[in-house]
């Protein structure tokens, strides 16, 4: 099974955002990829005034159903960041979006102190199958918990991690040993594939410098993106 992580720029237009996911899913699919995961929030964005917009709820479903169609279309599975309102609380989530129709979404256990401010932490984790394959969610800092990857991984063939290393410059630059190191360190311990998505350029003020990986379940880079290019990586697993 041939699997792909996305490498994304991140606009404050939800329907800008939408129309990368489309594409990228396109040209995965002409690659003969199956599964592609896409970056944290590469929906909308971590803009204030993006989250706040009085139809933003409505924007995002409507990107999810034109995701949704084109996931069947190309018989592809993808995995997306948004930003979900529930129960009055907002919520940094990863949606599996299957081409069946069949979908899963996952909230971000460990926020950032900023993210503290607007978002609620979600409690569970989500592992999945596909393809006859097992397959684990979660999103950015919670690469930092061994124990929530071990749950998460119990039993899986891969480890998906939606990111967005928006940092300030100095900052972006000191902490890619740091976002390489510790996918390679969970796919070591868990013996499965790990599969990180990136973004690059910049957003709110910040830059991400990408380097989304693949690495297998020894620990070795089996594909490592650039720094600053919309590109898709994927091996077979």
């Amino acid at each position: 099974m041939r699997v792909g992580a996305a490498q994304t720029f991140i606009t404050d237009q939800v329907e800008t955002n939408t129309e990368t996911v489309l594409l990228m899913a396109e040209n995965a699919a002409r690659m003969g990829v199956q599964l592609l995961v896409f970056p944290e929030m590469c929906l909308n964005g971590y803009h204030p005034k993006t989250l706040t917009q009085q139809n933003i709820d409505d924007q995002l479903k409507t990107a999810i159903d034109k995701i949704s169609r084109k996931a069947a279309k190309l018989e592809i599975g993808l995995i997306v960041g948004r930003a979900v309102f529930a129960d009055s609380k907002l919520y940094n989530a990863a949606t599996v979006i299957l081409p069946d129709k069949t979908t899963y979404t996952y909230y971000k256990n460990n926020l950032t102190s900023a993210e503290e401010k607007y978002f609620t932490p979600g409690t569970k984790q989500l592992s999945f199958t596909y393809r006859d394959h097992r397959f684990g969610v979660i999103i950015c800092r919670d690469q930092n918990y061994p124990e929530l990857a071990r749950q998460t991984c119990e039993n899986a063939d891969a480890l998906f991690i939606l990111s967005a290393h928006y940092y300030k410059p100095p900052e972006a630059r000191w902490k890619i040993d740091k976002n390489r190191a510790l996918p390679i360190a969970r796919a070591v311990e868990n013996h499965c594939y790990v599969f990180l998505a990136n973004a690059v350029g910049s957003h709110i003020g910040m830059i991400s410098l990408g380097n989304s990986l693949i690495a297998d379940p020894k620990g070795v880079l089996a594909a490592l993106a650039d720094e600053t290019s919309e590109t898709i990586i994927s091996c077979d697993i």
